[in-house]
């Protein structure tokens, strides 16, 4: 007879108890000691790395409140260097303009009547000859040739290599005459020039009130070199503003 042999209940209860108990010892012995999962278990706070730098993103310190007078100081301080830089900038320009290029300069006289009145202000141009050569029918400053410390204005007639002459108040250059409409009839005068040929860096004058001026009549062609200037804007009486002609 086949026979089965049963464990009594209380061995088996205390056999499995025992198990158990040797079960969960290494249950427990592998959660304690295991190298694995404890790193794991104290990493977790690093995974949030705002929690480690938030105090930096949020300080707490707050900035002093500035007064109102104060501020209004500071704003009065930028507005005075802001306009003093500015004043500064401008007066800088305007020598450069005056000293390089642009030069104001009171006429004396009525030798260029009718189109500069005497006490007349305009401006010269100093540069403009460094870029353009000059031309007849400019008017032009220059010094006196004979006395240098004076400076005249009178308008070009003839360049280098013209051949000037006058009969009776015509002038005429190169064989042809001129058409002067700047010369009114009772400005014009009746003085007669022989022939001349103008040398090479030189230029014949004459003012436009002819029976009043002292020119390149008398004194003869004035040398580039006493040249200073184009006559190019009449700011001065506010009637005659604008281009010289």
């Amino acid at each position: 007879m086949d026979q089965t042999t049963n464990p009594a209940p209380d061995a088996d209860l205390a056999s499995s108890g025992a198990a158990e108990a040797m079960i969960s010892g290494e249950i427990l012995s592998a959660v304690v000691a295991s190298p694995a999962i404890a790193p794991a278990v104290i990493a977790i706070p690093v995974t949030n790395p705002a929690a480690v730098v938030l105090p930096a993103i949020a300080p707490e310190i707050a900035a002093p409140a500035v007064p109102a007078s104060a501020r209004g100081k500071h704003s009065a301080v930028d507005l005075i260097s802001m306009w003093l830089g500015n004043l500064v900038v401008s007066l800088l320009t305007a020598a450069f303009v005056v000293i390089f290029l642009y030069q104001p300069v009171k006429v004396e006289g009525t030798s260029m009547l009718p189109g500069l009145e005497d006490q007349e202000r305009i401006f010269v141009n100093r540069f403009v000859y460094r870029l353009e050569p000059i031309s007849r029918g400019d008017i032009i400053v220059f010094r006196y040739p004979k006395d240098t410390t004076k400076s005249y204005i009178k308008r070009v007639i003839g360049v280098a290599g013209d051949r000037i002459h006058i009969v009776d108040g015509l002038v005429y250059v190169n064989g042809e005459p001129l058409s002067e409409d700047y010369v009114p009839q009772q400005y014009a005068d009746w003085r007669s020039v022989p022939e001349l040929t103008v040398p090479q860096g030189s230029f014949f004058m004459m003012g436009d009130h002819r029976n009043m001026s002292s020119d390149s009549r008398d004194f003869g062609p004035v040398a580039q070199k006493f040249v200073v200037g184009k006559a190019v804007f009449g700011y001065w009486p506010f009637e005659k503003l604008g281009k010289v002609k």
